[in-house]
């Protein structure tokens, strides 16, 4: 994985105003695509033209084991499952892998969280873009002055 040690922003910051945050989002995301591993793998599908799922493999774990939370734009997902019913198990080979993880995605502005839904081993987080009226475009009446 190739890491960004240094890179040069400052034509960028430059022609725009507010954007700061958004180079951070993204140079913070090439950090995070490293560390993030393949564990559990996952989907993000675009259902509609203002719709989006992530759909998370979480096979084994129980009600209760998986946490959703967002906070400042970032969606994260975590699991930990609960090993004490299985503590007098001799397992002969453990090939089903439910260890705790970790994952965030982090989210465009004005995308919420509709709902988290676990079925069938796969959670669905189904996400929705909802621009505000104040952030649409409008036109600017101009006045002349003679």
């Amino acid at each position: 994985m190739t890491k960004i040690t240094s890179l040069d922003l400052t034509p960028f910051y430059r022609n725009s105003i507010g954007v700061d945050r958004l180079f951070d989002r993204i140079i913070n995301q090439f950090d995070a695509a490293g560390q993030m591993g393949n564990y559990p793998p996952h989907d993000i599908v675009k259902t509609g033209n203002e719709t989006y799922e992530i759909r998370l493999a979480v096979a084994g774990f129980q009600q209760g084991e998986i946490d959703v939370t967002f906070h400042d734009g970032v969606l994260t997902i975590s699991g930990d499952r609960n090993r004490e019913d299985e503590a007098g198990a001799e397992y002969l080979h453990r090939g089903i892998s439910a260890r705790r993880f970790t994952k965030s995605f982090t989210l465009a502005d004005h995308v919420q969280v509709k709902s988290a839904l676990a079925r069938d081993g796969i959670l669905t987080v189904s996400l929705e873009r909802v621009i505000p009226d104040e952030a649409k475009p409008k036109t600017i009446a101009i006045t002349y002055a003679n």
